[in-house]
């Protein structure tokens, strides 16, 4: 079985996000760059299914700027096989890229889509939805959990009341969660193995998909710096603090 795992160049979630002196956006310049943490998860689950004897195959699928050939490097050197980049120097919405994943997966025809449930940047929480939609395959989001049998996967997830398990019959797009695995370290070895492990390199062109933005972003600020708490002498004062703050 093979698996396709999508994964994203998101800005490190170490580094501190500038806003733009004009508000148009996110300072991208001189800002350490990284896949984004979620997909990274993914990477790691379809490896150990690859382990396991589950999964034959893993190509990384990347879509943006040049520069994420690195990110589908390390996804290589990690354990994927084979690498996709859909080159653009567009910012592609969740419903471009679902629908160019859709044409990716009519070419490769893997049993699962493993990706993470969201990207750090945008946190929209959207394409992996989007694309079972496009493809009419059942799908498991936020998944804990993953247990293949057969030709379903038991998908486990964390709901508000504990835990939920889903059964979905393959081929099935999943979401992975944090909780599912702590991923590996690539190894030094691993890393030269990854540079000349095949990477294709295609254009948004190649597959004849309508990926018009639409959608227009008015302005990007910061949140509001957190004001000050207050000491209360007793309990009484609190109360009365919060019903003057509308909280109860």
């Amino acid at each position: 079985m093979k698996i396709l795992v999508p994964v994203k160049r998101v800005i490190d979630y170490n580094v501190k996000v500038r806003v733009k002196a004009d508000q148009t956006g996110v300072d991208l310049a001189n800002v350490k760059m990284s896949m984004n943490p979620f997909d990274e998860i993914a990477v790691e689950e379809a490896v150990r299914l690859k382990e396991a004897g589950i999964a034959t195959e893993i190509v990384a699928v990347s879509i943006g700027v040049a520069q994420c050939e690195a990110i589908l490097r390390t996804a290589l050197a990690m354990g994927a096989d084979r690498g996709l980049l859909i080159q653009t120097d567009q910012d592609i919405e969740p419903l471009g890229i679902a629908k160019l994943l859709k044409a990716v997966i009519a070419e490769e025809n893997p049993g699962i889509v493993l990706m993470g449930k969201q990207a750090i940047d945008g946190d929209n929480n959207a394409t992996g939805q989007m694309l079972s939609t496009l493809l009419g395959w059942p799908q498991a989001t936020f998944a804990s959990k993953v247990v293949i049998d057969g030709d379903e996967a038991k998908v486990t997830r964390e709901v508000d009341g504990g835990l939920q398990t889903l059964g979905v019959k393959l081929p099935a797009v999943i979401t992975t969660d944090l909780r599912l695995n702590e991923p590996r370290y690539a190894s030094l070895p691993n890393i030269m193995k990854a540079k000349k492990k095949p990477l294709d390199t295609k254009q948004v062109a190649d597959y004849g998909v309508d990926v018009a933005p639409r959608l227009n972003v008015l302005k990007v600020t910061e949140p509001p710096k957190r004001s000050a708490g207050i000491k209360v002498a007793d309990a009484n004062a609190l109360v009365a603090n919060l019903k003057t703050a509308g909280v109860l």
